[in-house]
């Protein structure tokens, strides 16, 4: 999978507010990758100054930080009329269910507990856009010969326009952003469906021969590969 590069205008930004120099290499490399701009801030201050100077789109700001703490940021920019909505999801090594609450209620949107992995920030991340209505990231996904245009909302396989119904396009662009990962019916449903909408387990299956239907010509490889009592995956080695 890659995200095409978009001009910095047309990509969303995301300002990341860690002290963790490691932590922050990890954070900017991922979230590049699905298509966002990263700015950087080390300091509550130093994030309270790029956010005047330029306000994101979106804020992950860790909770412990020098010179001033996550929260109390959280509180500034909630004073502001320019920052009232900026979309913030707190970053925290704190467990208890009372500092998440606490979280929420200085004016964090979101928030996620240290450690966690990239897929769980991304959805939460992707969640926070959706309810905020700022832009989430767009751009090309690939895998071998196969490109989704996500803009123009087309796909391609090697040069030929395929003709996807809207449940199966979310589901090959699903596969798209997780090549080669086995994912069960129920993890299909959560993904495409979402977790509100029941669907039958057999659904995933008419879906998939659907799928495989719209992408695999006569002369083309099965890229859909059914795992026994596991799923399906976007793979070709079975």
């Amino acid at each position: 999978m890659r995200a095409a590069a978009l001009p910095d205008a047309q990509r969303p930004t995301i300002l990341v507010v860690e002290d963790e120099a490691p932590l922050l290499t990890l954070l900017r490399y991922n979230l590049e990758k699905q298509g966002f701009r990263v700015e950087e801030a080390a300091d509550g201050p130093e994030a309270l100054i790029r956010v005047a100077e330029s306000r994101p789109d979106l804020m992950l700001l860790d909770w412990m930080l020098p010179a001033m703490s996550g929260l109390e940021v959280c509180r500034q920019l909630r004073r502001r009329p320019e920052t009232r909505d900026l979309p913030i999801i707190m970053v925290t090594a704190r467990t208890e269910e009372a500092d998440a609450v606490r979280a929420l209620d200085t004016g964090a949107d979101d928030h996620i507990g240290k450690p966690f992995t990239m897929d769980a920030l991304l959805a939460r991340i992707r969640a926070v856009m959706r309810r905020s209505g700022a832009p989430a990231a767009r751009g090309t996904l690939s895998w071998q010969d196969i490109v989704m245009d996500q803009d123009a909302h087309r796909v391609t396989r090697a040069g030929r326009t395929l003709h996807l119904g809207p449940t199966e396009y979310r589901l090959l662009e699903f596969f798209l952003q997780h090549p080669g990962r086995v994912f069960s019916r129920e993890q299909l449903l959560d993904a495409v469906w979402g977790r509100d909408i029941h669907v039958e387990l057999r659904t995933v299956d008419v879906h998939i021969r659907r799928l495989r239907k719209a992408i695999n010509g006569e002369s083309d490889l099965d890229v859909i590969r059914t795992v026994r009592s596991a799923g399906y995956a976007l793979d070709t080695d079975g």
